[in-house]
């Protein structure tokens, strides 16, 4: 199921998308280069959201002190 959103650009950032879906045949519309960074940039968000999670993690005293080399080296 696919639904729309409009969303309004400055000249500057439509030319840009514009060019962007040209650029190489690697988008072959401004549709597909948009839904293509919102795909990345949800990738990138589950990243930061475990760091920031390790993070509240070592906080609140919730790690060990062995390095990840450490426990791949385990038996």
């Amino acid at each position: 199921m696919s639904s729309s959103l409009n969303v309004q650009l400055t000249s500057e950032l439509r030319r840009y998308v514009d060019m962007r879906a040209s650029d190489n045949d690697v988008y072959a519309t401004p549709s597909e280069y948009i839904r293509d960074l919102i795909r990345r940039d949800m990738e990138d968000w589950k990243i930061v959201s475990g760091i920031m999670q390790g993070l509240e993690e070592v906080k609140n005293g919730e790690f060990v002190p062995e390095s990840i080399l450490d426990i791949l080296h385990e038996d």
